[in-house]
């Protein structure tokens, strides 16, 4: 199946796009639904893919790829309508992002931190507890965030880990945010932090800490810090292994004042959030989908002789490549299944059942792509290694994502193991 690429896309020839990773007949997708998925597999196939080896390579932001995000609307995916956004839900962004990842990796996972700023505040927080007067103060200020977004292009991250046990929900956030009048004191660090340097606006969760008070994860806050605030800065080297784009150094927070109209969530709400609403924690694996597929593609391309700037040259008539083909094929069909089914699922107070699937489709996506793109360079062979085709990157980026807070694939299967073994608040004493 080809498309040819929408001349919104800004592409001056039209080439014959990839078929979707979930084709919208099969998985009983929505027209709009399938239009907005259509949106990000035309742009990171015509665009994004040749952009990425320079962003790895380099180790640089993909700057340009975020104008790009936001002249195709992209970076409002997760908006309401009412606000001028694409008022995508939490499938069809999952979906959407999976297929930017299928082309770039780091832009992919570095444009789910801007979106998750918008998707807990937006559709996520709409599912949540809320009085009236709360509610209402809370669409007044996200109002705020979704028209720098819209309108300027502005870039929210999400920087989470802070090298202790509080990114894994076990302890509450050291990065501390003391109340004062009119906002917040914010002091703290975080690791990892991608987009460090190049985003407008930092979306960190910190604990409120009132005087005497000790630190509970209860107090979380979801605050939105500018990056030009005084007391922000960005310290470190960056030169990793895999996701190389994402340029995730580390932030400092010394004495930054936060206003109240900062505040991504009103109190409690997030606390509120990663109880009932564990898929949140989900978003890191669209990406791990994508490159999933991309190991797929290159592999029959390669085979196929149609990988462009080779030789045409055939090795598809091997059976020893066919059947390296046939078990890719059917690794990728269990991954999707579980993955699409987790992610369809996504919603407040999951079952137990759903839960545990989540876990499962986030240990198979990041975990299995990994073992694609290694199944992928065993049939290929040496030459696929070169660093002027993909493979090799799609190779390191994958390796990443089994690491990735808040659920590593260490932290997936005991929590599996454990959550099927026993029921709340079921002990062995």
């Amino acid at each position: 199946m080809t498309m040819q690429v929408s001349k919104t896309i800004g592409t001056s020839d039209k080439i014959a796009l990839d078929a979707p990773i979930f084709d919208p007949v099969a998985f009983r997708l929505s027209d709009e639904q399938a239009g907005i998925i259509a949106r990000a597999r035309e742009i990171g196939q015509s665009v994004f893919a040749g952009r990425a080896a320079t962003y790895d390579r380099e180790a640089v932001f993909p700057t340009e790829n975020y104008r790009d995000l936001h002249r195709v609307g992209l970076l409002g995916i997760a908006v309401p309508k009412k606000h001028g956004g694409l008022g995508a839900n939490y499938q069809t962004y999952a979906l959407a992002a999976a297929e930017i990842g299928r082309y770039c990796g780091a832009t992919a996972l570095t444009w789910n931190m801007h979106v998750c700023s918008t998707l807990w505040s937006g559709p996520l927080a709409d599912d949540l507890d809320m009085d009236i007067e709360t509610r209402a103060e809370h669409e007044r200020r996200r109002a705020v965030h979704y028209k720098r977004i819209v309108e300027d292009g502005a870039i929210y991250s999400q920087p989470f880990s802070e090298g202790g046990a509080a990114a894994a929900g076990g302890v509450a956030f050291g990065t501390e945010a003391r109340p004062v009048e009119g906002g917040w004191i914010v002091n703290g660090k975080k690791i990892f932090a991608s987009l460090s340097g190049h985003a407008d606006y930092y979306g960190v969760l910190c604990t409120e800490i009132e005087e005497g008070e000790k630190a509970s994860r209860r107090n979380t806050l979801y605050l939105a810090i500018s990056a030009k605030s005084p007391g922000v800065s960005v310290v470190g080297d960056w030169d990793p292994l895999g996701m190389r784009g994402t340029v995730s150094r580390t932030l400092l927070f010394k004495d930054v004042f936060v206003p109240e109209d900062s505040a991504l969530m009103p109190r409690g709400v997030y606390f509120q959030a990663a109880m009932r609403w564990p898929h949140m924690f989900l978003t890191l694996s669209p990406t791990y989908m994508g490159l999933a597929q991309a190991a797929y593609d290159f592999t029959v391309r390669y085979l196929r002789g149609e990988v462009p700037g080779m030789p045409p040259v055939k090795r598809r008539m091997y059976p020893t490549k066919q059947i390296a083909v046939a078990q890719m094929q059917i690794k990728l069909e269990q991954i999707k299944s579980i993955w699409f089914q987790a992610v369809t699922e996504a919603r407040s107070n999951p079952s137990k059942e759903q839960v545990l699937r989540a876990y499962a489709a986030q240990y198979s996506v990041m975990e299995g792509a990994n073992e694609l793109a290694t199944l992928a360079i065993r049939t290929c062979g040496g030459q696929a290694m070169l660093r002027s085709l993909p493979l090799e990157r799609i190779y390191r980026d994958s390796r990443c994502g089994s690491l990735m807070l808040p659920w590593t694939a260490e932290l997936c299967l005991d929590r599996i193991g454990r959550e099927a073994l026993y029921e709340a608040g079921e002990t062995d004493d």
